[in-house]
């Protein structure tokens, strides 16, 4: 069984070169790495992926991921690479369209030209180092990390190559899209395995093997860390009482939801949302 470490979601960045990862990890972040010099070497489940000088890489932190090597700079021996990770429930409360959201959520990176972004990419991430430790700043660096994913966003979606039929992206993964779409939209509802199923127009079972293969967690797995996500946000920025907030994030009962946001986060609901207020 693959050894995954899991790590907090936080607002995070940092400049510096490449970590020493020995095993597979993952996060309920948004990641956002940017290569200044040389070459960040990924392997996403089964399937390996580089990010060169000049890219941002965009993805998803649940999927297991690791860092199994990075390429030299230009004639200084080592790279120099800029990270940042994003709340995933910041991620959804911002609304994106369900393509761009599909697109960071399944198990490979978004890679854009960071020119994309059309501003000094280097300094911002500069600031939102500085602003990421200070709370009272957190709020202005998510905004503009909200501007900048838009804008990479929109580049990836306008540059990438239409299919005959007018949709984006390679064939393989159109029905694992269209799950992906149908619980970030509707997660807040009673669905389940045979709902999201039904909007593949898949039987349950070979769409449970497809959103395994594509997404790299089960529907179930997956349809949890949304509602985990969404119960974060309302519980870190509203006055809810904790029976609405399960309610409201999708969960069947208090006992649920209780149940999965204690085992995803390490916490009680009452006891996190005093760790964030």
């Amino acid at each position: 069984m693959l050894d995954v470490e899991t790590v907090e979601a936080a607002y995070w960045s940092h400049r510096g070169p490449a970590p020493v990862m020995l095993s597979s990890h993952r996060h309920d972040d948004l990641e956002i790495n940017l290569v200044l010099d040389g070459r960040l070497d990924y392997r996403f489940g089964g399937t390996d992926v580089s990010v060169h000088a000049g890219e941002v890489a965009l993805f998803w932190g649940w999927t297991p991921h690791q860092l199994i090597g990075e390429g030299p700079g230009a004639g200084a021996g080592s790279g120099d690479f800029l990270w940042a990770h994003i709340p995933l429930g910041d991620v959804l409360a911002w609304g994106l369209p369900d393509h761009d959201l599909g697109a960071m959520l399944l198990n490979r990176p978004v890679l854009v030209p960071a020119v994309a972004a059309g501003r000094d990419v280097e300094s911002m991430f500069g600031s939102w180092q500085r602003d990421f430790a200070d709370d009272g700043a957190e709020l202005i660096a998510g905004l503009e990390a909200q501007a900048f994913v838009r804008r990479l966003l929109r580049h990836h979606r306008d540059t990438i190559d239409l299919r005959p039929d007018g949709r984006h992206g390679p064939v393989g993964m159109d029905r694992a899209i269209d799950m992906v779409r149908f619980v970030v939209d509707r997660f807040r509802e009673p669905i389940g395995v045979d709902d999201v199923a039904a909007a593949a127009h898949l039987h349950p079972h070979h769409a449970m093997t497809v959103f395994r293969q594509d997404v790299g967690s089960t529907i179930v797995e997956y349809l949890t860390r949304c509602r985990v996500a969404e119960a974060q946000r309302l519980l870190a920025t509203t006055s809810m009482t904790t029976a609405e907030v399960a309610h409201a994030a999708g969960f069947g009962s208090q006992s649920s939801f209780y149940a999965h946001f204690t085992r995803a986060r390490g916490c009680a609901p009452g006891e996190y949302r005093a760790r964030v207020r």
